[in-house]
């Protein structure tokens, strides 16, 4: 048995992973890929701190744009603390070896993101992202932490009245077999659930809700999964995301008259509207960084000059770079305390698997680097601190014999219906009636349908009947994380009758603040009925 499982080894898992055994805990860290393949490698634009070395800024300027962006659903307390840290958390990153581009003058060079009232997002060139990823790694290896890598999870182990946890299981995606890992405290850092947009997100196939689904399941409690952020810069054949950088660098938005018609740095949720508006409209929309020069965009935007010319064709130096607003962030997540923990014992999350109540409705562009950074440390070392107090000797092996009966089960059922076409539209669908825009009678026709999916599932089987690398199997259970999800985001939906930051709805374009005020959307589980609550 291990002091602290981290579950999920993106950047989020490797700080999370990293603050525990400085803790002094033992660590292992589990993935159901490699660490370096996760999402945070897609996170281009830069990580939000007020340091000032390129003009004037203040931890009260960034707190008041996080709180701003939010629209009402920030804790101020949370929010404090992750505008606070962000300077300190710049330098930890700095003193692991972060290669940050740098002012001439050799500080770390910053630039301003959407939403941001000056320049604050500290950077390297656009593979922000991949970067402090590659960093973290190196520098969890050289501490000795275990690593588990291909490793699916399936369920958190709970005792019998689900009151604590003391570990997990998973399916071993090498072999096919269905093994239990043991520990005094788990931190779940599986990242969003994005991929409920199939086909219309930035995110990796990988982002499929997993450690959502599973702690629902185990009793923990999930918050505002409605709010869904879409970025306003994604390739319009492939999806893949164009970074904000690109438009922080002085990057424009045209229509199809080739026509300027927004602020290109407002807030993610107005400008992917806007796009939304003249898409609908029968335009084009294009992203245009010509007029930087090829100089500039070498030197600061080289991979978007990169996926340009691989998946759409053009070459930004000279062409215009045809774009989409599509899926990209989820700012809802397992509902933690100010100890990281949910309501489980034990469980404690990081990372944009959690809701640390500091993006609200609206993420400010810039803070989820940061906030797997602040949050990130916080989490192992609170794990750590509980693993120490909490010894947990009973070994109930139920969860085990339950997961591994479910797997046999998969393999016998009927394949008659394609989960893959499936997927493909119910992507298609969420993105046309629970994306950018929505209706009551949208959300409502689309809970039908995902009901109805629910009702099917068991006639969905994999059809891959192997053990060894059955990728099939895994995208099988994958896809039933999605549907579960799917329907609480839904529910959410429909019930918050108001427009908020990301949650936009047509027939009711207006905030309410009298009815939900700063309410967050709480779900959880009774007998496996869904059930969905507002709570201040």
């Amino acid at each position: 048995m291990v002091d602290v499982l981290v579950i999920g080894a993106g950047g989020a898992g490797l700080v999370a992973a990293i603050s525990a055994k400085e803790s002094g805990a033992t660590v292992k860290v589990v993935g159901k890929s490699f660490p370096t393949r996760s999402q945070t490698s897609m996170a281009q634009g830069g990580i939000n701190a007020a340091m000032a070395n390129v003009e004037e800024d203040s931890v009260e300027a960034h707190v008041a744009d996080t709180i701003k962006s939010a629209q009402g659903l920030a804790d101020e307390k949370a929010v404090y603390k992750l505008c606070e840290e962000a300077i300190e958390s710049i330098q930890w990153l700095d003193r692991l070896g972060l290669p940050f581009s740098r002012t001439e003058e050799g500080k770390i060079a910053q630039r301003r993101l959407g939403g941001a009232s000056g320049i604050r997002a500290c950077y390297a060139q656009d593979y922000t992202g991949l970067k402090i990823l590659h960093t973290l790694y190196d520098r969890a290896s050289k501490m000795g932490i275990e690593f588990v890598n291909e490793y699916f999870l399936l369920n958190y182990i709970t005792q019998d009245d689900g009151s604590c946890v003391s570990g997990a299981t998973f399916l071993d995606i090498k072999t096919g077999e269905t093994v239990e890992i043991r520990a005094k405290s788990v931190i779940v850092a599986t990242g969003g659930y994005s991929r409920v947009y199939h086909g219309f997100s930035t995110n990796s196939t990988a982002a499929t809700g997993d450690g959502l689904a599973a702690a629902i399941r185990a009793g923990a409690k999930l918050c505002d999964l409605e709010f869904v952020q879409f970025h306003p810069t994604g390739l319009k054949n492939s999806s893949i995301l164009i970074s904000e950088s690109a438009r922080g660098a002085g990057g424009y938005l045209l229509n199809a008259k080739k026509e300027r018609f927004t602020d290109e740095l407002a807030p993610r949720d107005v400008v992917a509207r806007a796009i939304s508006d003249e898409i609908k409209s029968g335009g084009e929309v294009y992203l245009d960084i010509r007029h930087l020069g090829e100089g500039f965009i070498d030197h600061e935007l080289p991979q978007e000059r990169k996926l340009a010319i691989i998946y759409e064709g053009v070459d930004p130096v000279v062409d215009l770079i045809p774009i989409k607003s599509v899926a990209h962030y989820t700012m809802g997540g397992i509902e933690v305390d100010e100890n990281a923990m949910s309501c489980v014992e034990g469980l404690f999350a990081t990372g944009e698997a959690a809701n640390n109540k500091v993006h609200g409705a609206n993420r400010l562009g810039g803070n989820s680097l940061l906030e797997l950074i602040v949050f990130g440390r916080h989490a192992g070392s609170q794990a750590a601190q509980y693993a120490k107090a909490n010894e947990k000797l009973f070994s109930n092996d139920e969860q085990l014999k339950k997961d591994t009966h479910y797997i046999e089960q998969i393999r016998e059922f009927s394949s008659q219906i394609d989960f893959y076409e499936k997927r493909e539209s119910l992507g298609k669908m969420f993105y046309e009636d629970a994306g950018i825009k929505r209706t009551d009678a949208g959300l409502k026709s689309a809970l039908g349908v995902v009901q109805q999916l629910q009702h099917d599932i068991t006639l969905m089987g994999p059809k891959d009947k192997s053990k060894v690398y059955n990728t099939n199997l895994v995208e099988y259970i994958e896809f039933g994380n999605v549907v579960e999800l799917s329907e609480i985001l839904l529910v959410g939906a429909i019930n918050r009758n108001e427009s908020r930051g990301a949650h936009y709805r047509e027939d009711v374009p207006t905030k309410n603040d009298e009815v939900y005020g700063a309410a967050h959307t709480i779900s959880w589980k009774e007998e496996g009925v869904l059930c969905v609550d507002f709570i201040a």
